[in-house]
């Protein structure tokens, strides 16, 4: 009887023991709990690693955008200061242009007229002696001081009088007002001069005012009958 019992404790023991090998043998297991949330735990913490990652990028972003913003607003006020300041030089420019013009008008009316201001005076003192004189004589006299005054006031100007008179008819210089029939007188060239031309240097101011010679009647005549015919 006392054998059964020892027998029966030892099978106890060896159940015991290998139960033990087993469970040193099983892999620790944590409680699902415990998992769920560790794992929940990772999760979160990489979303926040991201997050951060993005927050940090986007951040950086925004702070080169605002660096570019910076620098662009200051290219534009530089912008607008050149603008002002061109405006403000083509104001400068137009008033000095239009003062330079204004010198260009006055000093140009001046030298024109200073000429002339003689011519007038002696013209003046030709009327008034004429008033206090009925010599024709004394007039023509005065008329010949005028006529030299306005010679020589040409002359400072550069003025040439253009006298066309007895030569041939020539349009860069001469105006034909009319023609007629002459014996004397070569058909092309100029009869009479009804007014002197007259120019400045190489440039005409006025053309003179002519009638210009058709030649003999006789030949003209026969020249007419001679197209009639043909």
């Amino acid at each position: 009887m006392n054998h059964k019992k020892n027998h029966g404790i030892d099978h106890a023991g060896k159940i015991e023991s290998d139960a033990a090998a087993e469970a040193r043998e099983m892999p620790t297991m944590q409680p699902k709990g415990e998992a769920a949330f560790d794992e929940a735990a990772q999760m979160d913490a990489s979303v926040t690693a991201d997050a951060n990652f993005e927050l940090t990028a986007e951040l950086a972003r925004i702070e080169e955008l605002e660096k570019k913003l910076e620098e662009t607003e200051a290219k534009l006020k530089d912008a607008e200061r050149l603008r002002l300041l061109a405006l403000a030089d083509m104001d400068n420019q137009r008033k000095r242009t239009a003062k330079e013009m204004e010198n260009v008008r006055y000093n140009t009316t001046q030298d024109t007229v200073f000429p002339f201001l003689q011519v007038f005076d002696h013209f003046t003192m030709a009327v008034a002696a004429a008033e206090k004189s009925s010599s024709f004589e004394s007039m023509l006299q005065g008329m010949e001081i005028i006529q030299k005054e306005f010679d020589k006031a040409f002359s400072d100007l550069d003025i040439t009088v253009i006298d066309a008179a007895g030569k041939p008819f020539d349009p860069a210089v001469h105006e034909a007002v009319a023609e007629e029939h002459s014996d004397t007188v070569p058909a092309g060239t100029v009869l009479r001069q009804w007014s002197r031309g007259y120019r400045c240097g190489t440039r005409l101011l006025k053309p003179a005012m002519v009638v210009v010679s058709s030649g003999p009647a006789e030949a003209a005549a026969s020249e007419d009958a001679k197209k009639d015919g043909e």
